[in-house]
């Protein structure tokens, strides 16, 4: 779903630190060749590594075993739940889980606990995807505890409010302003480009599509949206050429194939 990609992609403090542990902790684990079991191992042998606590956590949610990964997460926020990056990591799982509302309770503890701007870019994101007003709050806390610093997060997460409100005009506006911050800010062009296309002005948003994958040219999202624009200008070719293009920067871009297969045959 684009609104679980939309999210992911700008949560950049979901990204978990992973350190892999090359070396073995017991004789036993050594011949243990499935990783979720051999980290099990080294964790029962060392109980008190977050590191190891981390890759577990990791190898879970990468498994798609979100309620094992919650489950150890909790173990250690019990431990110590003055911990944010736990709080953060459970708020990751929730979220990529689809649980919004469990993900706004963690992001709130972490923030209660150590409100890095990160995690307050983060908790509006998701306030801005589920239009809840409380976006514009954070947006205007983040612009005024450190504007050069946090100016584009705060733009971005209120042009992104306004377009999942259908107020797409005042979305570009702020947009304008996150872009003309960092113009290197990807997620910028394709909600500005969103919101000229919920406008019916296909034309305005390809020349937006065009700049972004211009300055990044794997942008597999702009590609997707340029595909669609075209289609509504029944430029079928360039359509399939574009889906083409965001298939081969990420080939489980399911929107994309889906997109793809339903053009016209040649």
């Amino acid at each position: 779903m684009f609104f679980i990609k939309r999210v992911v992609l700008y949560l950049m403090v979901l990204l978990f630190i992973f350190s892999c542990n090359e070396n073995d902790s017991t004789e036993n684990s050594a011949k243990i060749t499935n990783p979720i079991q051999k980290l099990q191992a080294e964790l029962r042998n060392s109980p008190d590594s977050f590191p190891l606590a981390e890759n577990l956590i990791e190898a879970y949610r990468n498994n798609g075993n979100y309620d094992s990964a919650i489950h150890l997460t909790d173990h250690y926020i019990q431990k110590d739940s003055g911990n944010a990056y736990f709080w953060n990591m459970k708020a990751t799982l929730y979220f990529e889980n689809e649980d919004t509302t469990q993900a706004i309770d963690a992001l709130k503890h972490a923030i209660d606990i150590y409100p890095l701007p990160e995690y307050l870019v983060a908790l509006g994101t998701i306030y801005a995807e589920i239009k809840n007003e409380h976006a514009l709050t954070i947006a205007n806390e983040l612009l005024a505890s450190n504007k050069v610093a946090s100016g584009k997060d705060a733009y971005f997460i209120k042009g992104l409010y306004y377009n999942f409100t259908g107020q797409h005009t005042t979305a570009i506006g702020f947009l304008d302003s996150c872009l003309n911050s960092d113009y290197t800010y990807m997620y910028a062009y394709r909600e500005k480009a969103i919101a000229f296309y919920r406008l019916g002005k296909y034309e305005e948003a390809l020349n937006v599509l065009k700049r972004a994958v211009t300055i990044q040219n794997n942008f597999d999202e702009g590609y997707y949206w340029m595909g669609k624009c075209y289609e509504k200008l029944n430029k079928i070719d360039e359509a399939r050429q574009s889906y083409q293009n965001a298939l081969l920067y990420d080939k489980n871009f399911t929107e994309a194939r889906e997109a793809l297969n339903h053009l016209p045959k040649n």
